[in-house]
């Protein structure tokens, strides 16, 4: 083996020659097995990058956001008029951040919160969709702060201006801001908070005339889509890895993988692959499918935990199965320390609920148990949009406790239906689509007993019939 650098800091272990130059001389039954264990490892990384290359890379795309190490704020919290985004947050307006950390590190600085009790968070994801650490209400506090994020070619200064330090293991990262909207017209302080976030290279932070410049990137187009469970998407991969220094955990796993052409630094392409071998890579990538789909229905038997497939490497412990499913699942998720998301995909006797002929509700005995907030969300089971209604309300919240109707009991009783309750339970009524619909619940800065199994959330029951009896597009 030798080392070789494919950008300033980067350094990845690679075979003497690129692999194109050695043919692949294991047998295709070898290299199906390799390919699966490949694929699982490195579909999260080529997902990645379809965010990043249309946030940050892709002037022409519906979803770019804003330069590399620019910060670009979202003013507002999703509507059903807001399709791009499946299952939407209606919670927290987002700050989004792509970062190059190749030349040097960046410096995000926050405001103190106002009022002193919202919430917020800056999720910092690497290259392989690890949660490597959050700056924010929980981790960091609500006082404000600068904090450093250096790449892995970072050699260290001064650490004594910054209120913390995180380390990505990759040169791609991305950051994630969310900020708590208590109730709609709240929505002129948040953007004042938003306004107050910054981001800058250190250099710039410490006011030095110069600043580093990294190698200019020639960025491919990314496979997506179905064109994502084909051997083309290994290319991506290959891309990306090249942005993330071989783990020590991980350098027998790169020697595996380069007896395929998987690797940092080594070219891959379809055309190269005998008929034989393409079929072994295809069989592979459908083997990696096949293991997700068995994990996907642990999950729903709740014999397996999908708040568990989101967090740091440490965390996972190199699982790239569950990796590979929080990716599917739900890139992005938020470690379970900082949120969980229950989902109301089936009411109490396991059938998926339907606004168009049933009536349901949910019964809280007591508010769930988040230490930030808690909310649910109403989505139509079709679009996985938020659902258009009469009184535009798309979810419950914390923000509302003082404005809900509670039982004798003190217990709090929501509402999911398509008609409007009685007027005086107006506040508990979270509107359904006439049509079949699902739920999410949300709890920020959960207590631990909401994600080590002490608790369960309430089911959905099925109350009774709708007074409307066919599904109306809404």
């Amino acid at each position: 083996m030798t080392l070789a650098t494919v950008w300033p800091g980067s350094i990845v272990l690679r075979t003497s020659q690129p692999r194109s130059d050695m043919p692949i001389t294991i047998s295709p039954a070898e290299a199906r097995a390799i390919v699966k264990d490949a694929y699982l490892y490195g579909w999260p990384l080529s997902e990645n990058y379809n965010t990043i290359y249309a946030y940050s890379i892709d002037a022409g795309n519906p979803n770019y956001k804003a330069p590399i190490n620019q910060l670009f704020n979202d003013p507002k919290v999703f509507t059903p008029a807001d399709t791009a985004v499946v299952t939407p947050n209606s919670d927290t307006p987002y700050s989004f951040i792509t970062a190059d950390l190749r030349a040097e590190p960046l410096v995000i600085s926050v405001p103190a919160m106002v009022p002193e009790n919202r919430y917020f968070s800056f999720q910092l994801i690497d290259a392989y969709t690890f949660n490597m650490g959050y700056i924010g209400t929980r981790a960091t506090g609500n006082g404000g702060g600068h904090f450093l994020l250096a790449g892995p070619s970072w050699a260290g200064g001064d650490r004594s201006r910054f209120d913390g330090i995180y380390y990505s293991e990759s040169h791609l990262a991305l950051l994630i801001g969310r900020t708590q909207l208590f109730e709609p017209g709240d929505i002129t302080a948040v953007t004042e908070i938003q306004s107050q976030y910054k981001v800058q290279t250190l250099s710039a932070f410490l006011g030095s005339t110069e600043s580093p410049v990294a190698p200019r990137v020639d960025w491919p187009a990314p496979v997506v889509g179905e064109a994502s469970k084909t051997p083309a998407v290994f290319s991506v991969i290959n891309f990306m890895l090249g942005f993330c220094p071989v783990n020590p955990t991980e350098v027998g796993l790169m020697k595996r993988f380069s007896l395929i052409d998987v690797g940092p630094g080594l070219p891959f392409n379809v055309k190269d692959l005998s008929p034989e071998m393409l079929a072994a890579f295809e069989a592979g990538i459908a083997d990696a499918w096949e293991e997700f789909e068995a994990l996907n229905r642990k999950v729903a038997a709740g014999e397996e935990k999908a708040s568990d497939f989101f967090g740091s490497r440490e965390y996972l412990n190199n699982n790239y199965l569950y990796r590979f499913a929080g990716a599917k699942l739900g890139i992005y998720g938020n470690s379970k320390q900082e949120a969980i998301y229950p989902f109301y995909s089936a009411d109490d006797a396991d059938r998926v609920p339907d606004g168009s002929t049933s009536r349901y509700t949910i019964t809280l005995p007591e508010m769930p148990p988040a230490k930030a907030f808690w909310s649910i969300t109403m989505y139509d089971a079709k679009t996985q949009l938020l659902v258009e209604n009469s009184i535009n309300r798309y979810l419950v919240n914390t923000s509302m406790e003082e404005k809900f109707v509670y039982g004798d009991d003190g217990s709090l009783t929501i509402y999911l239906q398509n008609e409007a309750p009685p007027k005086e339970l107006t506040p508990n009524w979270l509107p359904a689509p006439a049509a079949p619909f699902y739920a999410v619940m949300r709890l920020y800065v959960p207590e631990p007993k909401a994600y080590e199994g002490e608790w369960s959330p309430p089911s959905l029951v099925r109350v009774g019939d709708a007074s409307v009896k066919k599904v109306v597009s809404l």
